[in-house]
């Protein structure tokens, strides 16, 4: 543990790196919006989640007592999100494959679980869900309107920004000016009980065919999208916390009314550290469900996708991920990822090295600085990438002196060894490829399946349906349930 524990954070808020300082010291309150759970995750949704589980795991090994509360959206999130127009993403999803919306939630949280548990990403403290705090929304709503900043429309309920920022700054943390904002936006049809364009819905009216309601006290319906993280938080972390985070597309308009919210509900700001993990891009372009330029996890995984060019392992992913700064822009590219997989490689092929090396009596090379280099650079800000290449810089030596060309004595080696363990372990969350993808059984099996439903589905092309409900009876028989979707068939064990 280095003697200088000050830890820099880029406040998003301020536009600078300031001490952190937590607010009831060991104790921090860390909240992290999670995914709205209608699809499988992609690699936009690992960079938050890596990026986080960095921040969680280098707090906690400074010795900070976290609790790390991490969303599941399950309700309010519109196709529109940025009108507040459409059906609820959920609800939709549940519409076309003929499912109750909590069918698709706990389907694709329950993968959203797996990919992250490939991924080696801790599980947060807390993993509250929107539809679960309907009444602490309506309790928030309350307040915000008892301090005049929220008003009713034929059972909806919007938030009042022009009136709010009057006596406060909305925009504040995306820097966007209202005035420019009213003038840019358009009138849309839905939007005409709107006071102004820029209000945003605490709690909409659910129309007769909308699925997700609750009754309130303005009529039945569900609540803004917005909403649920300022409830949330300032339920399981207080009214006052140390640090949120998330993607920088949730700046605006998601985290901006955040504390539009928090401010006109409580009376002052609810989050001390704003962080942001930059865009994932393909081409320059970000990567999300909304553009259709996502390529799932589970097609890293197994490289079925058309701009793989193989499979890459969960490790290779969350080194990819760390390489980059998080506040960096990440391009995604096949051969940013080969140079990860290359570079992962030789990372903990070294820390293998390391355990057969035999000391000597004196030492060739100055290790001693090491240890502390990396610790400065994880202290400015969560700087990954420069404490990678620190690692990368010991990676050589112990090359080296396996190869006879350089020495170490003992005490080196167990320093070396200490270092790679606190830092590739247990900070950067790295290990083996074999212990991150399960054993050879598990990986055989998976293999199997894969390519029996990639059969059945061919058959199920040419009109082969005997072949295709053979396929799949007689894995029922093996006790392997096959679900077909539209997004592909999938495949579970049953007990």
């Amino acid at each position: 543990m280095p003697e200088n524990k000050e830890i820099y954070i880029y406040n998003t808020l301020s536009r600078r790196k300031e001490l952190f300082r937590p607010l009831n010291p060991p104790f921090t309150g860390l909240y992290v919006c999670g995914p709205t759970v209608y699809g499988d995750g992609h690699l936009g949704h690992a960079r938050p989640a890596v990026t986080f589980d960095l921040v969680f795991r280098y707090l906690l090994h400074m010795g900070f007592k976290v609790r790390y509360v991490r969303n599941i959206t399950d309700v309010g999130h519109l196709e529109n999100e940025a009108e507040e127009l459409g059906e609820d993403k959920i609800a939709k999803k549940a519409r076309l494959e003929q499912l109750e919306p909590m069918e698709v939630v706990q389907y694709f949280t329950d993968r959203y679980h797996e990919d992250m548990e490939m991924l080696n990403v801790k599980k947060p403290s807390i993993e509250p869900r929107a539809s679960g705090h309907i009444i602490e929304q309506i309790e928030m709503i309350k307040q915000i309107m008892k301090a005049g900043f929220a008003y009713e429309v034929n059972g909806s309920v919007y938030f009042d920004v022009e009136k709010y920022n009057k006596s406060h700054h909305y925009g504040k943390l995306s820097g966007r000016v209202i005035e420019e904002m009213i003038s840019n936006t358009r009138q849309l049809e839905g939007q005409a009980e709107k006071r102004s364009n820029v209000d945003f819905a605490l709690w909409k009216k659910a129309a007769p065919e909308h699925i997700m309601r609750w009754p309130s006290p303005w009529g039945e319906g569900f609540p803004g999208w917005h909403l649920e993280c300022s409830a949330m938080s300032s339920k399981y972390l207080g009214e006052v916390f140390d640090i949120h985070g998330g993607g920088m597309d949730l700046m605006f308009p998601h985290h901006e009314c955040e504390i539009a919210q928090s401010n006109a509900a409580l009376g002052k700001d609810s989050v001390r550290y704003w962080m942001h993990n930059n865009m994932i891009t393909i081409n320059g372009q970000k990567m999300g469900k909304s553009l259709g330029n996502f390529i799932t996890l589970r097609e890293f995984f197994s490289g079925k996708h058309k701009s793989l060019e193989k499979a890459y392992s969960p490790m290779t992913i969350r080194f990819f991920i760390l390489q980059a700064h998080y506040r960096s822009t990440l391009d995604f590219s096949n051969e940013a990822l080969l140079a990860a997989e290359k570079g992962l490689k030789r990372l903990l092929q070294a820390m293998e090295t390391l355990q057969k090396l035999a000391p000597s009596e004196t030492s060739s090379t100055n290790i001693s600085e090491l240890e502390d280099k990396c610790y400065t650079a994880l202290n400015d800000d969560f700087n990954s990438p420069v404490a990678i290449a620190q690692l990368f810089d010991v990676v050589r030596i112990i090359n080296s002196v396996h190869d006879k060309k350089d020495s170490l004595t003992a005490e080196d080696i167990e320093t070396l060894k200490r270092v790679f363990q606190t830092f590739v372990v247990d900070i950067f969350g790295l290990k083996s490829e074999i212990a991150a993808q399960g054993n050879k059984s598990e990986n055989l099996l998976h293999g199997v399946m894969q390519l029996l439903l990639d059969i059945r589905q061919q058959a199920k092309t040419q009109k082969d349906y005997a072949t295709s409900d053979k396929i799949r009876d007689e894995l029922a028989a093996l006790k392997i349930a096959i679900k077909d979707g539209k997004e592909g068939a999938s495949w579970e064990l049953k007990e």
